[in-house]
């Protein structure tokens, strides 16, 4: 995904195990950077879960206003269950992709909507938590991506340092 550009922003998380987790699979699926909006997050942070330290490449950034954080050319995609959505696994994700994170107990705003380029959905029976929807978008766009690297030199270099497992099928 290294042709590929994407960038996470997160309205007014509150979950700090949620952020924790949304930055460990930015970290994962090769995002540059994750941008929130609001408070709740800033008062919870010293509870993040980042067990991987991901915050150490990833820039976790604070703002008052995730509209004034798209990158430049980024399309927005905003991850809803909002009716006239698109559900993800028949959206095709952008080169350059800004993805909007609804907050954990509301939805992304009408006023927030208004902006994006488009809206996605997870097909689920019921909702679920935001670090799952990032972890399951940014899987669906590695998944869908020309750009992405297959083979054994991945799972060296991805996998935990306890972990020496081999396959002999």
């Amino acid at each position: 995904m290294a042709d590929q550009k994407v960038t996470l922003g997160l309205i007014n998380p509150k979950n700090p195990q949620n952020v924790g987790s949304a930055l460990r699979a930015a970290r994962c699926y090769g995002a540059s950077s994750v941008f929130y909006s609001g408070q709740r997050f800033a008062y919870a942070r010293q509870f993040n879960t980042d067990t991987k330290q991901a915050a150490r490449e990833i820039p976790l950034v604070g703002c008052e206003d995730l509209k004034s954080m798209v990158p430049k050319g980024a399309k927005v995609v905003a991850v809803e269950l909002v009716e006239g959505a698109t559900a993800l696994p028949a959206f095709i994700h952008p080169e350059n992709a800004f993805y909007l994170f609804g907050p954990e107990d509301a939805s992304i705003s009408q006023e927030d909507l208004s902006w994006c380029d488009e809206v996605v959905y997870i097909p689920t029976k019921g909702c679920m938590n935001l670090a799952a929807t990032v972890n399951v978008v940014l899987y669906d766009r590695m998944a869908k991506s020309q750009h992405t690297d297959y083979g054994d030199h991945i799972i060296l270099t991805s996998r935990d340092s306890n972990n020496n497992t081999r396959w002999k099928g």
